[in-house]
């Protein structure tokens, strides 16, 4: 099993990136994807999730600035960031969840900043 994200980089604040987590080897519309962040010298945070279901759930600090939204087909979990903060800085993972068992990305980069 593999997940790998993208889309991370330097970003001014107010502005905007999408991050994307491939998975491989696993069947990815059974798993509960989730996002995570952790910034220097703090804990990692859960940022937001999809279930199987379409279900779709987020944090109070992103919410109503970030999206998850998956794609089955492409075995891809994407998350859009809007009104990006300085705060929002940090590496983001994606995790994949089932009966149990999961697996985690080795994380991008997000850095807001002018």
């Amino acid at each position: 099993v593999q997940l790998v994200e993208s889309g991370g980089g330097l970003v001014q604040p107010g502005g905007s990136l999408r991050l994307s987590c491939v998975a491989s080897g696993l069947t990815f519309s059974s798993y509960h994807m989730s996002w995570y962040r952790q910034a220097p010298g703090k804990e990692r945070e859960w940022v937001a999730s999809s279930n199987t279901a379409g279900w779709m759930n987020y944090a109070d600090s992103v919410k109503g600035r970030f999206t998850v939204s998956r794609d089955n087909a492409k075995n891809t979990v994407y998350l859009e960031m809007n009104s990006l903060k300085s705060e929002d800085t940090a590496v983001y993972s994606c995790r994949a969840l089932r009966l149990g068992r999961e697996y985690w990305g080795q994380g991008t980069q997000v850095t807001v900043s002018s």
